[in-house]
């Protein structure tokens, strides 16, 4: 099963009170990067982007590479065929207001160009890779798991054809069941805008309990296999969804439900080269629920079933957001550690 090579913080010295949504890279050199979005609190305005390189001597000090006079989420890296560093995050207030913006390094990460729009002039909520990191497929296409969240959360992908330069977007995905909940959501949302304007507060039981904020499916985590592409995704329905896609991610099922319980918080996952899939989690149901404790499962028939191995955090606290990627039977892995640290893992899969 998985066998632990390390386990460190990533954050020596905290230059912010706030740490959260990290992302993992490991590069052709050996060593690793890090990053996350850190401030002063989550959704402020000084909360920027920031970057850790492991190398043989350890993590280096923590270094902000994007923030200007707004909050920034959420950053995702990826290495692009031509071996240049990808580093996508989402900028602006409200969520469902997002903009993606992406910067590139040419140098392993040393440094980077400025941001630049994935999708200029885009304003439907957010472009490219919302949370997890894309894949590339056998045939070189390129999917990024993308979501929206106005209103009903849904999902969709934005896929491309050019190594990450220019994107098409699929169908909205959305959970089975749960459309008629959109007209709910907006006279929830516009209450509590309403309060707010007035400076009054919000009495969430002035709409029903079903519309609560969350209800849909967001952040997907992706893997291909011999049947297609699929995703698992991240829900307000107390359960992990499930949707697939049998034409090379062009068009997407209605998202399932699975058996896997879902907190309404991060999920991410890796298939490895033998086929052995990894999902990272908290084995928690409910709209917002505990985000502990963070656990392991693993697959042996392309996610259909999925068994737990072992908790990784399981005391009381936030252990949130992880991010895992793998080459060969080597695993990286990182999460939110109560939102003062960036907790980071490297594994090794023994066994077939």
């Amino acid at each position: 099963m998985l066998q632990v090579r390390t386990h460190q913080l990533v954050i020596g010295v905290r230059k912010t009170l706030a740490h959260h949504a990290s992302t993992v890279l490991p590069l052709k050199n050996g060593h690793v990067l890090v990053a996350w979005f850190g401030g002063s609190r989550e959704s402020n305005n000084d909360v920027g982007i920031w970057l850790s390189e492991k190398t043989e001597a350890g993590f280096s000090e923590a270094r902000c590479i994007a923030s200007s006079m707004e909050p920034h989420w959420n950053p995702v890296l990826f290495e692009g065929e031509d071996g240049r560093i990808l580093l996508f995050f989402k900028v602006g207030h409200p969520i469902p207001d997002w903009r993606t913006l992406v910067m590139e390094s040419e140098d392993l990460g040393k440094t980077w160009s400025a941001p630049q729009e994935v999708v200029p002039g885009d304003d439907s909520g957010g472009r490219g890779p919302v949370r997890n990191k894309p894949i590339r497929l056998k045939s070189g296409r390129v999917v990024a798991p993308a979501s929206v969240e106005r209103g009903l959360w849904r999902c969709f992908m934005d896929i491309s054809d050019d190594d990450c330069r220019t994107w098409k977007r699929t169908n909205l995905i959305e959970a089975q069941g749960t459309g008629y909940l959109d007209e709910g959501l907006k006279k929830w949302r516009s209450a509590r805008e309403e309060a707010a304007r007035r400076g009054e507060p919000f009495d969430e039981k002035q709409v029903p309990a079903e519309y609560a904020h969350g209800r849909g499916i967001i952040q997907p985590s992706l893997w291909e296999d011999q049947e297609g592409v699929h995703a698992l995704l991240r829900s307000g329905e107390g359960w992990i969804y499930r949707t697939d896609s049998l034409d090379g991610a062009e068009t997407w099922c209605e998202a399932y439900p699975t058996e896997i319980p879902n907190n309404n918080s991060g999920i991410d996952l890796i298939r490895l080269d033998n086929g052995v899939m990894l999902l990272v989690y908290n084995p928690v149901g409910g709209n917002f629920g505990q985000r502990s404790p963070l656990s392991v499962a693993w697959s042996g028939d392309d996610g259909k079933t999925w068994e737990k191995i072992c908790d990784l955090e399981a005391e009381p606290g936030e252990f949130s957001y992880p991010a895992i990627g793998s080459k060969g039977n080597h695993i990286w892995m990182t999460y939110t550690y109560k939102r003062e640290n960036i907790a980071y893992w490297e594994f090794d899969w023994i066994g077939d």
